[in-house]
């Protein structure tokens, strides 16, 4: 499709191909969804979609297509209510997942999306889907949005602590001549608060340092022929569970393929050491 035509021209083209909807199948109605889909006629899919689902409601592809144009609209919650009609009908519909948990990142219900995400992950894996690296992304974003989250409430605290034990200092020494003694005490709370806040800063995990199956720090870190590490536990187990494949690259791997990336351990034993917050990322 031309991207410079308007929006009234693309109308017109799909309005003269297509049939009248009472006469089109379930089937037809969602082609033409998808066809609309990819001209970018999102509310227009919709229509088509849910004519569909008129037709037949007991395909659990019809709610997730529909599912995708509501998050191209930024309607969270209806993306939400699509998917879950889905999943009701297939728990094992990776899209199902994949997509709910992208709406419950907007909706900022962070802990379900992470959990529905690793949902989507774990399946994609099972059914050796190509789209397991696009899962793990979101996974990977989710994650760090609540552990931001996360952080940003405790910056919170941290703040209002120091104020609380300020303004008890001021009022111990209200009725005190020593105004120098306020001043030193003030000034150590100050020092105090500002070694953690620079500690707080430097509290982020590097990507390279955690397993892209897991998405945790890595204890064993193994690399594979395709130069990839992963956590030697977590890809055993995919090996054992999924096949004999590299998560990522799918090229043909086996347990006695995989050489322990010493270096790297070395590095994440070191930045564990240094960062005991890492328990709670």
């Amino acid at each position: 499709l031309d991207k410079y035509e308007s929006r009234e021209v693309l109308l017109g083209r799909f309005s003269a191909k297509k049939g009248h909807p009472m006469k089109m199948s379930a089937l037809a109605l969602k082609e033409e969804g998808n066809k609309y889909f990819a001209a970018r006629l999102y509310n227009e899919a919709i229509s088509c979609y849910s004519k569909a689902i008129n037709k037949d409601s007991h395909i659990p592809q019809f709610y997730t297509n529909r599912a995708l144009c509501h998050l191209k609209l930024q309607k969270w919650e209806k993306a939400c209510e699509d998917c879950k009609r889905a999943l009701e009908m297939d728990h094992t519909l990776v899209k199902g997942h994949f997509f709910r948990g992208q709406a419950l990142v907007e909706l900022g219900q962070l802990d379900e999306a992470v959990a529905t995400l690793k949902t989507a992950y774990d399946y994609a894996r099972e059914q050796r889907l190509n789209v397991g690296e696009d899962v793990a992304t979101a996974l990977r974003t989710a994650k760090k949005k609540r552990w931001h989250l996360i952080e940003e409430k405790r910056m919170k605290e941290e703040i209002e602590l120091q104020t609380f034990l300020s303004t008890l200092v001021k009022k111990h020494y209200q009725n005190e001549k020593d105004s120098v003694d306020l001043e030193k005490r003030i000034s150590q709370i100050n020092d105090l608060f500002r070694q953690i806040d620079e500690r707080r800063q430097r509290r982020e995990v590097p990507d390279t340092l955690t397993c892209r199956i897991s998405f945790e720090i890595m204890d064993d870190p193994v690399i594979t022929p395709s130069g990839i590490t992963y956590n030697r536990r977590d890809l055993e187990e995919h090996l054992q569970r999924v096949g004999h494949f590299d998560p990522v690259t799918r090229a043909s791997l086996t347990q006695s393929n995989l050489i322990p990336n010493l270096a790297l351990k070395e590095v994440i034993e070191e930045f564990v050491a240094n960062n005991d917050w890492v328990d709670d990322y």
